[in-house]
């Protein structure tokens, strides 16, 4: 698995992993109509590509054969707005390498705080790594109540990975 920056052509398989990862990761916290109105928000492969080509860093972990397998993005300002992981490769270390490159990234440019929206899961990987919860945000999708949190990390020189 290698850690490389985002191209065109990932637009449609990222689409696909935000997808699944919704589906088959975020239904064990979340409900049915919960999950069908965060799908609904997956943008497509062409609004994906214009979302990602607005300064934010771009990187997508990939297999021997150069198949994503997980995304993510580091604005700026230390935000991190996608995270998503294909459900066959969860589990396997991805993640962790993806968030080691974004941190050790978001360190190169100076950046002191990284923050994001993490539903359930992502909450509990983002916990693993040195965030702490911030606040429970409730608020709806489509009329569906849901809910996730925002999360942030102070990256010191004493809080590695």
């Amino acid at each position: 698995m290698t850690v490389r920056a985002y191209e065109k052509e990932d637009a449609a398989t990222l689409g696909e992993i935000f997808v699944k990862a919704v589906e088959q990761i975020g239904s064990h916290d979340y409900s049915p109509a919960q999950v069908k109105a965060w799908v609904a928000r997956c943008p497509a492969p062409a609004r994906l590509e214009e979302l990602l080509k607005d300064g934010r860093i771009r990187l997508v972990a990939v297999d021997e054969s150069n198949r994503p397998l997980a995304f993510c993005d580091l604005e700026p300002d230390g935000h991190v707005d996608f995270f998503y992981c294909a459900p066959e490769a969860a589990g396997t270390g991805v993640t962790d390498n993806l968030y080691d490159v974004v941190e050790q990234t978001a360190r190169l440019r100076s950046i002191t705080r990284l923050f994001s929206e993490a539903s359930e899961p992502a909450r509990r990987f983002f916990l693993k790594r040195g965030f702490v919860v911030i606040a429970r945000r409730d608020f709806e999708i489509s009329g569906v109540s849901i809910h996730n949190y925002s999360v942030e990390k102070v990256l010191t020189e004493e809080s590695p990975g």
